[in-house]
């Protein structure tokens, strides 16, 4: 068995179409399809659903495509292990967030990659959390940046970073502008435009209206927090954002970003790897990062205040 015999199972199984598997493995189709055979003949199982098509992978390939996850994580973790006790940390860590704190995730990569100049860092931003949860149990991501709710079960180590709290984003001639705080009642009330439902973020947000005894209707959703800054700068929309975003745009110009209050609710946020043994070195070096940097002090104050 070759490890590049499960390199194509996996890449297989999340591209869910020989042609493009073949392409991101950088082989012709003939070729990994040849590999894939075999590895099936070793094993004496079959793996791939074979018709006119790709069909998907069969039961057995569904768990066998797991292992060939796990075995190659193992070997990228054991070659990082080996160059950061020769030359110091290096190679790629891979990085997802939700939305609302890939603003935040800056100051994370900054020090981090200050401390291990060899190391390039990827951030997958705008995230769903159940997404970044099973691409960690994937070995896809090396760690994440997300909410530390109840779905972060056992299986994964927690850093908590900062708690995340909401201000409303409205055009600077609107009266609950001239105000040093607004309730999430009068919010309700105002032409919204949010993140869509299907983000965490809106649903904590839906979350603290019910708790106010309010309902938003947005006229306008979206899955980009830049494009809520983008509408409530035409002077037609409000938002609410997490307090980190401003230490992305700041304030704009003709805008201003009040405290929400009734509930002065916070979520807290943090970073997230996978619980396994041995852990990976390039986790394990930005999980203690992670525990040295302030982030929440960081992100205390909202500029312009």
């Amino acid at each position: 068995m070759l490890f590049r015999q499960l390199e194509y199972l996996v890449a297989l199984s999340r591209e869910r179409h020989f042609a493009r598997a073949a392409q991101a493995c950088y082989v012709s189709q003939p070729a990994l399809s040849e590999a894939l055979r075999k590895l099936e003949e070793e094993l004496d199982v079959p793996l791939v659903r074979r018709g006119r098509k790709y069909e998907g992978l069969t039961p057995e390939g569904e768990r066998i495509v797991v292992w060939a996850q796990r075995i190659l994580a193992d070997r990228d973790a054991l070659k990082d292990e080996v160059d950061a006790l020769r030359s110091g940390l290096s190679g790629r860590i891979r990085i997802g967030s939700v939305p609302t704190a890939s603003g935040a995730v800056a100051h994370l990569t900054g020090p981090f990659c200050a401390a291990h100049p060899l190391v390039t860092v990827e951030v997958i931003a705008d995230m769903q959390s159940v997404d970044i949860l099973r691409q960690l149990q994937n070995f896809e991501l090396d760690a994440g940046v997300t909410y530390l709710r109840a779905d972060v079960s056992e299986q994964f180590h927690t850093v908590p970073l900062y708690q995340e709290r909401y201000v409303l984003l409205l055009p600077a001639a609107d009266s609950l502008a001239r105000r040093t705080t607004a309730t999430w009642a009068e919010a309700a009330r105002l032409p919204l435009c949010l993140l869509t439902q299907a983000m965490q973020g809106r649903r904590v947000l839906d979350e603290l209206f019910a708790e106010a005894g309010a309902q938003a209707s947005p006229r306008l959703e979206t899955d980009s927090v830049a494009a809520l800054f983008a509408h409530v700068r035409t002077g037609r929309w409000a938002s609410i954002v997490a307090h980190a975003w401003l230490h992305v745009f700041g304030v704009p110009h003709g805008m201003r970003a009040v405290p929400l209050v009734e509930p002065a609710a916070s979520v807290p946020v943090g970073l997230v790897i996978a619980a396994r043994e041995p852990e990976s070195v390039m986790a394990r070096a930005l999980t203690d990062m992670a525990r040295s940097t302030d982030v929440a002090t960081a992100l205390d104050r909202i500029p312009g205040d």
